[in-house]
């Protein structure tokens, strides 16, 4: 495969359709979730098919199979983001899970009274609750580094970080690419700094995984975790990386079979990391197409994949910050941007601006984004998202454009 993304929408069947008015689908939702090549596709049937089995130990032909597809899917997920060894590779669900599961796991051990979490106001709810929790059972206190700027234009307010990360901050959790804003954040500095006060972090890779290259050497983070549907791969799967020295001395999150060395009527002892973190029956075909989503990915290459799509979000912004009453948030044009770009029209709620999209087949997603502090900091109910993949084009953006300026004529805009 070469990165001829001209030629990529052909291989998402999802994308063969036609929407209201016979239109055809244009799809600028996918920092909710990614559509799935016809690769991925087929390594999910091809399992179901051929190799449905449970894993680890069945001594039958299926289960041999079963068992080494699942775990050439932990090793391939080590190499996609540069891990040490594959049993820093735990599976779970999705971002949620994993971030739930050090909250739940590490936290437990060893958080008390007193210590700090420290996150950032651009963080989704996945990232922010599962650490109220926490807090709230340790009796630890939360703490924010703020947004810069009317819009968080200017992301970070970095100049706060130094007087926020103090030696009473345990763990620091923050996403690499806000979901709402746009921004990136400069996690490989942020990880230094947290380890001169002794904090560990954890990195919310959910909307970058997909995207740009990772290596959890080279960010110095202790913990990483990300979702397979957001990164053209199948909902239900994700990764929790962490370092090999924290995982063996965390206690399980969950408890049953698969996890355990030794049973007896009153105790159990635990296999180390990543089993004694999977608990029961694993979701092995999943990540078995999770591994070919990966390959898709590579095939293609992430430095050129984020090239387009930081491209597209580039000249959505422009073009879109010409539209009367249309407030763009994150960075301003000709400013570095992910490949998404959020808005509010004037007077125009975002919930009529995704329905009136829609019936240019045109998908976007308005709401809070799961960021119901930061929206209320910036002074919106909600905003409306287009975000960028790619099987996107910039004649997609055009349609966009020429949609918005539509709506808003509609509802007595310029």
């Amino acid at each position: 495969m070469t990165a001829d993304f001209s030629q990529l929408r052909a291989q998402f069947p999802i994308l063969h359709q036609t929407m209201a008015k016979g239109r055809p689908l244009i799809y600028l939702d996918n920092a909710a979730t990614t559509h799935k090549p016809q690769a991925v596709i087929d390594a999910l049937t091809r399992f179901y098919e051929r190799d449905n089995s449970n894993v680890h130990r069945g001594l039958h032909a299926l289960s041999m199979r079963a068992t080494d597809g699942y775990e050439a899917a932990r090793a391939r997920a080590a190499k996609f983001i540069n891990a040490a060894d594959p049993a820093e590779i735990i599976f779970t669900r999705g971002t949620t899970e994993g971030v739930n599961l050090v909250a739940g796991s590490w936290c437990s051990a060893h958080l008390k009274a007193g210590d700090v979490v420290l996150l950032t106001e651009m963080e989704h709810h996945s990232n922010l609750v599962p650490w109220q929790q926490a807090a709230r059972r340790a009796g630890a206190t939360l703490r924010y580094v703020p947004v810069a700027g009317a819009d968080a234009e200017h992301g970070l307010d970095l100049d706060a970080l130094d007087r926020l990360l103090t030696p009473q901050v345990k763990l620091f959790a923050f996403t690499h690419v806000s979901n709402t804003l746009g921004v990136t954040n400069p996690v490989a500095a942020l990880c230094a700094r947290a380890r001169k006060v002794g904090a560990l972090t954890l990195v919310d890779a959910a909307q970058s995984s997909g995207h740009e290259p990772l290596d959890v050497r080279a960010l110095g983070c202790d913990f990483l975790v990300f979702s397979g549907h957001k990164m053209a791969g199948p909902t239900g799967i994700g990764v929790l990386y962490g370092r090999r020295a924290l995982l063996d001395v965390m206690p399980p999150w969950q408890t049953g079979g698969g996890m355990i060395s030794n049973v007896d009527w009153r105790d159990s002892q635990w296999k180390p990391s990543p089993e004694r973190f999977e608990a029961g029956t694993p979701n092995v075909g999943d990540a078995i197409a999770l591994h070919a989503a990966m390959d898709w990915l590579d095939a293609l290459g992430r430095p050129a994949i984020a090239a387009h799509d930081h491209a597209l979000a580039a000249r959505a912004a422009a073009t879109l910050a010409e539209i009367p009453g249309l407030r763009l948030l994150g960075p301003r044009s000709g400013s570095p941007r992910a490949g998404l770009v959020s808005f509010a029209l004037k007077d125009v709620h975002a919930h009529d601006v995704v329905t009136f999209a829609d019936e240019d087949g045109i998908a976007l997603r308005g709401g809070h984004h799961c960021n119901q502090p930061l929206m209320k900091k910036l002074g919106l109910p909600s905003s409306v998202r287009a975000s960028f993949y790619v099987y996107n084009t910039e004649e997609e953006i055009t349609a966009l454009t020429a949609s918005l300026r539509r709506i808003s004529k509609f509802f007595g805009g310029g």
